[in-house]
Formats: C-alpha cells, structure tokens, sequence
C-alpha cells in the first residue's frame, strides 16, 4: 500500500479494514509467522478453536500500515516486529493458554525431503496398488522389499527405512507419500502478542506444562507441612492436624505417666521395665 495511491485492490482494502477493527474487538492480538508452516497445519486448529480465535492471514506491510494508524497501547511496537508473510490471532484468552493449546495440537504430516521422522516410520507389507516400473527401483534404494503380484508392487513385509531422528530424503519422502504415511509431527508457536499493553516475545509464551504442574504440587505439599507444623487449621490438613495432636498428647501422657484409658496400658509396661531394670542392679549390687 504506497503513499502516493489514491486507490488499493479491493482484496487488501478488505484486508486493511479488517485489521483496523478486529484489535479494539478482542483483548488479544498474536503473530505466527507462516516460514515454513503448510496450510494443513492451520486449518485443524481452525476448526478446533472455533469461535475462541479468529485467524487473519495478511502481509506485513498492509499490516504494519493498518496497525500503525491504531491508537492502542503497543501495537505500534507489534507492528514494527511483521516481517514476511504473518498470520494474526485474534482472541479473548490469554497468550499463555492459547501458546498451550497450539503446542497440544500437533498434527502428522506428510514427508519432504530433508525432514528429520518424528516417529520410527513403519511401512507394513501390503498391496500397494502401483503398477510396476521405476518404482521398484526407488523402494529398493529405500530398503524396502517388494515383489509383484496380480500386476502391481507389493510391499513383501514390514520395514523401517528410517528411525525417528533420522533425515527422510526427497524419494523416499516420495514413496511415504503414495503409500499416505504421515511421519512428521508438525506444530505452530506464537511468535509474538499483546495482551492489554503488554508485549510478550516468543520465548516468555513458553510454557512447560508438566513442570509447572509438579512446581504447584511441590508448593501445595510445602503449603500442607508448613500449616500443620504451625497448627494452622485448614479443610484440607484438620484431620492430620487432629493426628499429630492425639499423637503428641499420647507420647506426654506416657512419658508423664498420666494415665488415661488409652495410655495406662503403656504407663505399666514402661513401669513394669523400670522396675525390673532397677532390680537388675540392686541383685548385682556387691558392698565395698
């Protein structure tokens, strides 16, 4: 969109407008930048969060140019970040969780040559349906056995040409994709949001969910021994709490020798020890 014009497509028109409207709609604004990312990674998660996130693809400049005249706090630092295709997330929920759901959402794609097997790619011996020709070559060069039966290329037993880590190279990417094999687990980060003024840059969005998950167990833990230890009555710690008090009590009791239904049985055992240990000594006793 160049200064000089007068008049735009009616496709970026559309575009600019749009992108004017949707940041004072929604409390969220998030940036995927689309290298390297294919169109059967986002329309899943189109589907998914439906009616949660809005996706808008739209180029940088048209962007930068409808997002600079916005007068919202940080945008204009957004804006200076658009670089290259981009696509814009527009949502209520908080950046976190939304970084969290794209992570869950992984999807297996199809192979290209020079992507790394997400997964030990197994070809199970069946029928492939591919007339016999060059093909044969390319499956023995990716070590996988064949024959020919009833005029088509038969996979002759399982295989792994591949282990996960591996490099898949461009033909046998060729064949995992006529035999529609998906070994490459592909998913989508946030690249950069802002949330109410707040700009948030790709690694702040980051969450291990597993770790936080036991750092709020470990901190419920602490929370339940420090408050029983300081006789802080709660819900969740009164029943240890009564515990340790019965036990406490128990222990003076014996060792006071306060007799109680609970405790006298004790009492005379450990007076009953005393007693013998005290006439242990006097019988060894020997006068200077």
């Amino acid at each position: 969109m160049h200064e000089n014009r007068t008049s735009y497509p009616k496709r970026k028109t559309q575009m600019y407008q749009q992108l004017q409207e949707l940041p004072k709609k929604y409390k969220v604004l998030a940036v995927i930048k689309l290298h390297k990312v294919r169109s059967t990674q986002i329309l899943p998660l189109r589907k998914i969060l439906k009616g949660d996130v809005q996706f808008v693809a739209i180029k940088d400049k048209v962007a930068q140019k409808a997002l600079d005249s916005l007068d919202i706090p940080g945008i204009k630092e957004i804006a200076k970040d658009l670089e290259g295709q981009c696509m814009f997330l527009f949502t209520n929920m908080s950046p976190f969780k939304l970084n969290v759901l794209l992570a869950k959402n992984k999807v297996m794609m199809a192979a290209r040559g020079g992507d790394i097997a997400s997964i030990d790619i197994v070809v199970p011996a069946k029928n492939t349906g591919i007339a016999p020709g060059p093909m044969l070559t390319e499956f023995k060069e990716a070590g996988i056995p064949t024959k020919i039966d009833q005029g088509t290329i038969w996979i002759a037993k399982d295989s792994t040409p591949v282990l996960k880590g591996e490099t898949i190279n461009e033909k046998l990417a060729s064949i995992l994709g006529k035999l529609d094999i998906k070994p490459v687990e592909a998913g989508i980060s946030l690249y950069t949001a802002l949330e109410e003024g707040l700009k948030y840059a790709e690694e702040e969005m980051i969450v291990d969910v597993e770790k936080v998950r036991a750092q709020f167990s470990q901190a419920h833990q602490e929370a339940v021994s420090l408050s029983i230890e300081a006789a802080y009555i709660t819900a969740d710690n009164i029943s240890q709490i009564l515990t340790k008090a019965a036990q406490y009590a128990r222990s003076l009791s014996i060792e006071s020798g306060f007799m109680t239904d609970e405790t006298k049985e004790q009492i005379l055992q450990k007076a009953d020890a005393q007693a013998r240990a005290v006439a242990g000594q006097a019988k060894d006793y020997t006068p200077a």
